[in-house]
């Protein structure tokens, strides 16, 4: 299977895992976090990954996507589009023909085994023609989060290097392991990782396939400066998502100003504060003054 060359996505994600550092791909829904993302980015000289869910096609028609595409386009750095989640074989299809895409996480994995694999090497042939790279997840992360189809009734699945080896000779591109990390809150207990079964993953696909963390709760960020994220990076992860750590800040600063403030000013003032959640998460992951380890022609 031929690859897609000269891939903005896959650029970034290489230069992560050759440095030792990570990328930020923050989970978006609107305007103000994309412009928040790009511009945290450009004050960081960090690359960066806009990562939008199926939710942005279905809800604007794609309006979201050409945003996205047209600010990564634009900015100073390296910054790709991503769609997470992608959980049906017509919209992984229908994301791919939309154009501004650089990568789509084919999430099968609310399928059998087999059906999950075999899906996820004619999907990722689908996207790889019309040069786009692909995600996938081996076993099953346990939780759910806004924006992708509720799967909390199924049974989380653990990784093996096996698995990993599986969904490598479907062509993947970035492999999302399942190793106690959950999307959503963890609970009392807070995040319970194996740290042992992430290496081996690492060991047994190094050269083949880059990792990816799903499950970079809020319950990772705070006094620590990241030191949860930092110790997944020593283990091999060279994108990690986040969410709620820029969304919730968001909601909760709409929600203290929507009844005294104007509609512009709420507006701006929501877009600063995701910018300087982001930047945190930039520091925290090492990715800030990075931009120019990226190789990548436009």
């Amino acid at each position: 299977m031929v690859k897609p060359s000269n891939n903005r996505a896959k650029a970034i994600v290489d230069a992560a895992a050759a440095g030792g550092w990570a990328v930020p791909a923050m989970c978006l829904y609107n305007l103000e976090g994309i412009l928040a993302s790009v511009r945290a980015a450009e004050a960081k000289d960090s690359p960066v990954i806009l990562q939008l869910f199926p939710w942005a096609v279905e809800y604007a028609d794609g309006l979201l996507v050409h945003a996205a595409a047209e600010a990564a386009r634009n900015a100073k750095v390296p910054v790709a589009v991503h769609m997470d989640h992608c959980q049906s074989p017509d919209m992984v299809k229908r994301a791919a023909d939309l154009g501004g895409f650089d990568g789509i996480m084919v999430d099968m994995s609310h399928y059998e085994k087999e059906e999950n694999l075999q899906l996820t090497k004619e999907l990722t042939e689908y996207c790889h023609a019309r040069g786009i790279i692909t995600e996938a997840e081996p076993g099953r992360i346990n939780g759910g989060e806004d924006g992708v189809k509720d799967t909390a009734e199924l049974e989380g699945i653990l990784t093996t290097p096996e698995q990993a080896d599986e969904f490598i000779a479907t062509g993947i591109d970035w492999l999302a392991p399942a190793f106690g990390n959950v999307h959503g809150k963890y609970g009392p207990k807070g995040p319970q990782l194996q740290y042992d079964r992430l290496q081996s993953i690492r060991d047994s696909t190094k050269g083949r396939v880059e990792l990816v963390l799903h499950g970079a709760g809020a319950e990772w960020f705070g006094s620590d400066n990241g030191k949860l994220l930092q110790q997944n990076i020593s283990h091999g992860i060279s994108k990690c998502n986040i969410n709620d750590v820029i969304n919730d800040p968001y909601k909760h600063y709409l929600a203290e100003h929507a009844a005294k403030d104007g509609l512009t000013s709420i507006i701006e003032g929501a877009t600063a504060v995701m910018q300087k959640e982001t930047e945190k998460c930039m520091d925290w992951m090492q990715s800030s003054g990075k931009a120019s380890s990226v190789k990548f022609s436009k």
